[in-house]
């Protein structure tokens, strides 16, 4: 095994390119000092950019930032932070930047080098690590997005590649650090209950749900760029599926974990024009740097198919989108009816089958619907929801868990190469042949196309805020209605 992968060898120091920017500011700083919290950063920060700063200026930068999110309780582990950093102010392309952050890391090993920066960017950065020699026994962290498309992404591995071994690229997708996600691959494997029940066989069809109240929030230049699809879809949900799909790892490990996830990216059909939905809120052309005629979705939902032996025939519906009624994500797996109908109100034209559901955010959840018989003669009921779990207090920010899992080599919350490009071949087909986005209202849950593509299996389950509203609350750890 590398020395670099290798758990016990944990990262000397962790190197932020793009330290002044609008990331580090909002997102990796207050990690940065959650992580001095707990007593798992005591090593060197170091912030790189072109921005003509003092070091004075970039710890500015990270206090405000972490007063912004409100992580002041604990100024000990402030001071520690701030005491910690260093900086290196110089132009990425060229290579005298190199040569200073090499003299400020010294005698240091195993660095990990972190690019919050724009994925313009990251070629540049990592050649100039190589050509300088900083990537011996060193860390690659990169944020997402991984390329554009099947071509662009397998040219950032070769070049990341050219300079780091692939058991020291760690790829960040931060939806894989939250506990909500870690929990479909805990409730999945550790409970043998689901095992007869999670295939074609019992269930009738899968819906993954990101909706986001707001806009793009002054963001139209790089919404312009990307567009839903690539924005969330192609990475965040794309993950959540690979959860949700794969076969037991065949041992406790990651590596494992990566082996099966890739394996779903791999058995997913490319997807076909007829596949999707775009839609585009009313406002959007009016948003800065959004041209006046753009096409670009800020709406997208899609069928998926996997064509495995567990899954085949199966459909997922995936959805998300900007300026919908609510924020929230989740996932309902729903569960094909009775064979038999024995009752007149179970049967499928009664409303939705039994169900597994689970809430990602704004709270996490896991519940299970099932139907209850109601008092008296006639046996008529409702379907009522079990809770099984619930939001759990002290949960690491995702930023935090990455960065510490990354520092300290375990790549288990992170994406692989043959994942990141089989995932970009699904879409591949569609990114530039694709149906004109339909126009919808802010407030709706996007153009009514979207129901159509549904149809067939019924409709979309529709996340909700509000709270159990029956007598029996899941808040007291009992059943409620749905």
């Amino acid at each position: 095994m590398d020395e670099i992968n290798d758990r016990s060898t944990h990262a000397g120091a962790l190197v932020v390119f793009g330290a002044t920017g609008d990331l580090a500011h909002k997102m990796i700083f207050p990690a940065l000092h959650a992580m001095a919290s707990r007593g798992v950063l005591t090593v060197p920060v170091l912030g790189v950019a072109a921005s003509g700063w003092s070091l004075d200026q970039l710890r500015e930068h990270a206090r405000d930032g972490i007063e912004q999110a409100g992580k002041t309780d604990d100024r000990a582990a402030l001071d520690r932070l701030l005491s910690l950093l260093r900086y290196v102010d110089g132009d990425y392309h060229d290579p005298e930047t190199f040569l200073k952050l090499k003299q400020a890391l010294g005698e240091t090993r195993h660095p990990a080098y972190y690019l919050a920066i724009p994925p313009a960017l990251f070629g540049t950065v990592i050649k100039g690590l190589g050509e300088t020699g900083l990537a011996g026994q060193a860390r690659l962290i990169v944020e997402k997005p991984f390329g554009r498309d099947l071509a662009s992404a397998r040219e950032l591995n070769r070049i990341a590649l050219s300079a780091f071994p692939e058991n020291a690229i760690f790829r960040i997708d931060h939806y894989l650090g939250k506990e909500a996600i870690m929990n479909i691959l805990y409730f999945r494997f550790a409970n043998a209950f689901l095992e007869p029940i999670w295939n074609r066989n019992s269930i009738a069809s899968v819906q993954i749900t990101l909706s986001e109240d707001f806009g793009v929030k002054g963001r139209g230049a790089f919404y312009e760029s990307a567009g839903c699809l690539r924005d969330v879809i192609q990475n965040h949900l794309f993950q959540i599926v690979a959860l949700l799909a794969m076969e037991p790892p065949a041992y406790q490990g990651y590596g494992a974990v990566h082996n099966e996830k890739a394996k779903v990216f791999q058995a997913m059909r490319p997807l076909h024009p007829n596949d999707m939905v775009r839609g585009q809120y009313r406002g959007y052309l009016d948003e800065p740097c959004v041209a006046h005629d753009s096409d670009i979705e800020t709406f997208c939902a899609l069928r998926l198919f996997i064509d495995s032996w567990r899954w085949a025939g199966v459909p997922w519906y995936l959805r998300a989108g900007k300026c919908l009624s609510t924020t929230a994500a989740e996932i309902l797996v729903e569960l094909k009816p009775p064979p038999q109908r024995l009752f007149d109100d179970s049967a499928p034209e009664a409303g939705r089958a039994n169900y597994l559901r689970f809430r990602l955010s704004p709270n996490s959840a896991v519940a299970l619907a099932a139907r209850v018989k109601r008092a008296g003669k006639e046996f008529v009921g409702d379907q009522r929801e079990l809770y099984l779990s619930e939001e759990q207090a002290g949960a690491e920010m995702p930023y935090e868990r990455l960065l510490s899992d990354a520092m300290a080599g375990n790549g288990a919350l992170f994406t692989r190469e043959d994942a990141v490009e089989a995932a970009w071949r699904v879409v591949d087909p569609v990114l530039e042949m694709h149906p004109k986005v339909q126009p919808y209202e802010p407030g709706t849950w996007g153009p009514a196309a979207a129901d159509e593509l549904i149809r067939a299996h019924g409709s979309w389950h529709n996340p909700s805020l509000e709270a159990p509203n029956t007598p029996a609350d899941t808040r007291n750890g009992k059943a409620s209605s749905h």
